[in-house]
C-alpha cells in the first residue's frame, strides 16, 4: 500500500529534484502532497522548466496525515527555514521518526529544526559546515541512509540512488 508524502516547496526549489522523485514515488503507489504557505498557489523550479501547484497550506496539514516527508533542494529549503511552521513541522516528522528524504539543500529545513546531532548524513557541498556545525556525521557519499529513517544525497547527479533508497526506505 502506498504511503502519503509531504513535500515542502516552494519558489526556486531544484526542478529535477522535486520532478525526478515524483515520477518514481508516484510509479510505486506513493501519493505527494505538496505544501507552501498558500494552497493552490503555483511554485517555479529555479530552471524554469517545472511548476508545481501547491495541494495544501502549511497552516492546515498536520504530520499524523503523513508517512513520510521529501524536502528537494534548489532554494526553496532556504527559504521555508525562515518560516518557523515548516521548522516545527520538519521537526515533528523527525520527532515521530518517520522518513524523512533530502537532497542538495534540502537538509537546511533539518538543520534549522536541530535534528542532526549524531545523524549520518550527506548534502551539497556548501551546506556540509553547517552541517557538520547541527551536530550530523558527514559522508561525501552520493547517498546516506540513517537508521531506515533518513534519507540524503548531494546533487541531481545523485538522483537514482536517492530514489533507489528513498522507496526502499518506504518499502518498510
Amino acid at each position: 500500500m502506498g504511503k502519503k508524502v509531504a513535500v515542502l516547496i516552494t519558489d526556486l526549489f531544484e526542478d529535477v529534484e522535486y520532478t525526478d522523485p515524483k515520477e518514481s514515488l508516484t510509479e510505486a503507489g506513493h501519493e505527494l502532497v505538496t505544501i507552501e504557505k498558500e494552497a493552490g498557489k503555483t511554485v517555479t523550479g529555479k530552471q524554469g522548466n517545472a511548476k508545481v501547484t501547491i495541494d495544501k497550506s502549511i497552516d492546515d496539514v498536520h504530520v499524523d496525515d503523513f508517512d513520510a516527508l521529501l524536502l528537494p533542494g534548489g532554494f526553496s529549503p532556504d527559504q521555508l527555514r525562515a518560516d518557523d511552521r515548516f521548522v516545527e513541522f520538519t521537526k515533528a516528522f523527525a520527532q515521530a521518526g518517520k522518513p524523512i528524504m533530502a537532497i542538495c539543500h534540502g537538509p537546511q529545513l533539518l538543520i534549522n529544526a536541530d535534528v542532526l546531532k549524531g545523524r549520518t548524513v550527506t548534502g551539497v557541498k556548501p551546506i556540509v559546515p553547517d552541517l557538520k556545525n547541527a551536530g550530523a556525521i558527514f559522508k561525501d557519499e552520493e547517498v546516506v541512509v540513517c537508521n531506515n529513517n533518513l534519507v540524503t544525497s548531494r546533487t541531481p547527479d545523485d538522483l537514482p540512488a536517492f530514489n533507489r533508497e528513498s522507496l526502499n526506505v518506504l518499502a518498510d
